[in-house]
């Protein structure tokens, strides 16, 4: 009968003991990803958005399974996550930007396994409102203030002589 060394046995657990800790430190980084407030307000839409119950069917359930990144120090975030009703399934894609503390998503869309992406970053604005202003091409220009023009002619008098001393 062969025996492992003890010193092999000790290197078999701490390989497992490495594996089970880089799964455990995985699974616990998705959960955080999962309840981050730009996930939570993108699944939010998703399930109750009218247009992707048109595309996926209803109910639409959301994957916990986050992917992407979320940097607190810079304030950037872009996570995907999966999404699926009796119709079909797809990716949901969120960006969002951390202004004075808050996130807010700057980009939203459905990309189903059926083709053409639906933006759905309207509809959420619809819904919960913003700050942006509208661009409104037939508003008036704003009333030009009452400051004097310019000269129309200013002269210059150069010293003769090439410069330099």
């Amino acid at each position: 009968m062969l025996r492992a060394s003890p010193c092999r046995m000790a290197r078999g657990r701490i390989a497992a003991l490495m594996i089970g800790l880089t799964m455990l430190a995985a699974a616990a980084g998705c959960r955080r990803l999962a309840q981050h407030p730009l996930v939570q307000e993108a699944a939010a839409e998703v399930r109750g958005n009218a247009r992707v119950a048109e595309l996926l069917g209803s109910p639409v359930s959301c994957g916990t399974s986050i992917r992407g990144t979320a940097n607190e120090t810079d304030g950037i975030a872009a996570l995907q996550f999966d999404a699926a009703g009796p119709k079909g399934k797809g990716e949901v894609a969120v960006e969002g930007k951390k202004t004075r503390g808050e996130w807010g998503v700057t980009m939203l869309e459905l990309r189903p396994a059926s083709g053409t992406k639906l933006s759905l970053t309207a509809d959420l604005e619809s819904r919960t409102g913003t700050d942006t202003p509208k661009f409104d091409p037939s508003a008036q220009p704003a009333a030009r203030s009452s400051a004097p023009p310019p000269p129309a002619d200013v002269e210059i008098v150069l010293p003769p002589g090439p410069p330099g001393p």
